[in-house]
């Protein structure tokens, strides 16, 4: 993933996998390898949470990858920012929106995915000029009827549920038109890495694909 890439270039190349596999890291040593296992099973992206004290030496070893897309979720904070770009990632999730931290976003050049689950926080969004917004907590704010309902007043968005997304109910959004892919943590789940079953994590991320594809026919 070459530095040179636009931020278009990079949210393009998220959406393109239409799965993003959602980390929280624990062990550090088992990133690297978790890495290898997403790319063997035809997933090469990866969101690590903000949601452990290893997030962010987790997102610069997977960073180091240059074949994987990496980038910082569950950011709520400008300073959060700043440690995500300098651990290497390439885009930033927030589970809401923050004019701060798009506002961060914006001064260090990092492409920026707000979090929505109502129409005023699309537009808070669209006034800001983002139009590829995460769409949280999908299932418990209403799952694919609501993301229908959001698209008839707002056709040039397009959304990532996640929350609550799953191998089983994965097609039910990625065949929506507004739907430019899922969030989800199944293929990465925390018990298959702390097991070190990256045979599993390959092997699920490998039919996150079909189902994309699936989906996409």
């Amino acid at each position: 993933m070459a530095c040179a890439l636009s931020d278009d270039d990079v949210l393009e190349l998220l959406c393109a996998s239409g799965v993003v596999p959602v980390v929280v890291a624990d062990d550090l040593d088992l990133m690297r390898p978790l890495g290898d296992a997403l790319k063997a099973g035809g997933l090469p992206v990866a969101e690590v949470t903000f949601r452990s004290a290893a997030a962010v030496e987790a997102l610069r070893r997977l960073a180091l990858d240059r074949d994987l897309l990496v980038g910082a979720g569950t950011v709520v904070r400008p300073e959060q920012v700043d440690l995500a770009r300098n651990a290497g990632a390439r885009f930033v999730v927030m589970p809401g929106f923050s004019s701060r931290v798009v506002g961060r976003c914006r001064e260090l050049g990092m492409p920026v995915i707000p979090g929505v689950c109502t129409a005023t926080e699309v537009i808070a969004a669209l006034d800001r000029g983002i139009s590829l917004l995460k769409f949280f907590p999908a299932q418990a704010s209403g799952g694919p009827a609501m993301v229908r309902a959001l698209h008839a007043p707002f056709p040039e968005v397009r959304f990532i549920p996640t929350g609550g997304v799953s191998a089983a109910n994965a097609a039910d959004y990625l065949t929506l038109p507004s739907v430019a892919a899922v969030g989800g943590s199944w293929m990465v789940a925390p018990t298959l890495v702390r097991d070190g079953d990256f045979a599993a994590v390959s092997k699920l991320a490998a039919q996150a694909v079909a189902i994309v594809a699936e989906a996409h026919a």
